[in-house]
C-alpha cells in the first residue's frame, strides 16, 4: 500500500470516530481536512520531482540515441574516406551510447511509470478530499442537531428534577396562602361592617326606648 493511501485511510477511519470523542467535532474535521490538504501539497511536489526525473532521463535517452545514429553515420563517411580506423573509433563509441540509451531507455520507463502511480495517487487523493469536504458538512450539520437535541432535552429533564418541583410546590403553596389570607381579610371586613350596622340599629331602638320612658315620665308629672 502507498503512503497516499495509508493517508488517505487513516484520515477516513478517524473520521467515523469523531463524533464518540470529546473534543469539538468541527474544529477536529477542519484541522483533518488542513492536514489532508498540506498531505496533497507534499504529494504534488513528490510528482514533480518524479517528472522531472523522467524528462531527465528521457532527453538523455534522445541525446544518447541521436548520437548512435550519428556516429554510426560517421563511421560510413569514414569508410568511404578510406579512413577504417576512424570507422572503428566510431562505431565503438556508437557502442557505447547504444548502452547507455538502453539504459536510460530503462530509468525513463521506470520512472514514468513512477511518475504516472503519483499522479493516479495523487488524483485519488484529491478526489477522496472532495469526498471528505462533503462529508464534513454533513458530520458538522449532525454534530450541531445533536448538540441542540442534547440542549433541549437537558432542559425538559430539568423541569422533572425534585428540586425544581419542590420550587414549584412550595410557590404554589405560597400562592394558595395568600390566597386564602386575601379571603379572611375580606370576610373580616364583611363582618366588621355587618357588626357596626348590628349595633347602629341597636342604638336606635334604645334610643326609641329612652324617648318613651322620657314621655311617660312628663305625662306622669303633669
Amino acid at each position: 500500500m502507498s503512503l497516499f493511501k495509508r493517508v488517505s485511510d487513516n484520515i477516513r477511519a478517524n473520521l467515523n470516530s469523531l463524533l464518540d470523542k470529546a473534543e469539538d467535532p468541527e474544529k477536529m474535521l477542519d484541522q483533518y481536512l488542513r492536514d489532508m490538504e498540506e498531505d496533497i501539497a507534499e504529494a504534488e511536489v513528490a510528482v514533480a520531482k518524479q517528472l522531472a526525473v523522467a524528462w531527465k532521463f528521457k532527453a538523455q535517452l534522445d541525446d544518447a540515441v541521436a548520437l548512435v545514429e550519428k556516429r554510426e553515420a560517421q563511421a560510413m563517411e569514414a569508410l568511404g574516406n578510406n579512413r577504417e580506423d576512424l570507422a572503428r573509433r566510431a562505431l565503438e563509441d556508437k557502442k557505447i551510447n547504444k548502452a547507455k540509451s538502453e539504459e536510460f531507455r530503462r530509468q525513463h520507463e521506470s520512472s514514468s511509470a513512477m511518475a504516472e502511480q503519483l499522479r493516479s495517487e495523487l488524483k485519488e487523493m484529491k478526489n477522496e478530499y472532495e469526498k471528505l469536504r462533503i462529508k464534513r458538512d454533513t458530520l458538522v450539520a449532525r454534530a450541531q442537531a445533536a448538540k441542540a437535541q442534547q440542549e433541549i432535552h437537558g432542559a425538559v429533564s430539568g423541569l422533572g428534577k425534585d428540586s425544581t418541583r419542590r420550587n414549584f410546590d412550595r410557590m404554589e403553596d405560597k400562592v394558595l396562602r395568600m390566597e386564602a389570607e386575601a379571603k379572611v381579610a375580606g370576610d373580616l371586613r364583611e363582618k366588621d361592617l355587618d357588626q357596626e350596622l348590628e349595633s347602629l340599629g341597636k342604638d336606635a331602638e334604645i334610643e326609641k326606648e329612652l324617648a318613651a320612658l322620657k314621655e311617660r315620665l312628663m305625662t306622669k308629672n303633669e
